[in-house]
C-alpha cells in the first residue's frame, strides 16, 4: 500500500504512468472499446467507470501543455456536433483535476481508432455509458 495514491489504480497502471514520457498517450475506454485488439497494451480495470479511471490518473500525471489537445474524444456517429453526457464529465473533471485544464478535442470514431492504436496504452474500464473513450497526452513533470 502507498499513501496519497487514487485505490483503483492498479500496480500495472501505476507502472504503465510512470513509464510513460512527455508526448506518450493512454488510451481510457469503455467497456465497449475494442481494447484487447487494438495492438498497444490493454490494461483491464473492469467495474471501474472511465470518469473515476481519468479523476485518479490526472491526479498522477499533468496534461500535455505542448500541444492543442491533449485531450480527444471520439465524435459520436451521424452526429459530430453531439456532446455525450459522459464528455461532459470528462471535461469537468479535466477543469478539476488537471495541472492545466485544456478544451477536450475530438475525433471521427475511425480516426479515434487509429489514435488509439499507436498509444503506450490502454486502459479497458467497465464504463458503460456510450463514447466513455478518452485519449490523454501526458505533459512534463517540471523540478
Amino acid at each position: 500500500m502507498l499513501r496519497n495514491i487514487p485505490n483503483i489504480l492498479s500496480p500495472d497502471l501505476l507502472y504503465t504512468l510512470a513509464a510513460m514520457g512527455h508526448g506518450d498517450e493512454l488510451v481510457i475506454a469503455d467497456a465497449n472499446f475494442p481494447g484487447e485488439s487494438s495492438g498497444p497494451e490493454c490494461i483491464r480495470l473492469d467495474g471501474i467507470s472511465a470518469t473515476a479511471v481519468l479523476e485518479a490518473v490526472l491526479a498522477l500525471m499533468p496534461l500535455d501543455t505542448f500541444v492543442d489537445d491533449p485531450a480527444l474524444v471520439m465524435q459520436v456517429v451521424g452526429d459530430p456536433e453531439a456532446v455525450p453526457e459522459i464528455v461532459g464529465s470528462f471535461q469537468e473533471i479535466i477543469d478539476k483535476t488537471a495541472d492545466h485544464p485544456a478544451k477536450i478535442g475530438n475525433l471521427e470514431r475511425f480516426a479515434f481508432y487509429e489514435r488509439a492504436s499507436s498509444a503506450f496504452a490502454i486502459v479497458q474500464t467497465g464504463e458503460n455509458r456510450l463514447y466513455g473513450n478518452i485519449i490523454i497526452k501526458k505533459g512534463v513533470i517540471g523540478s
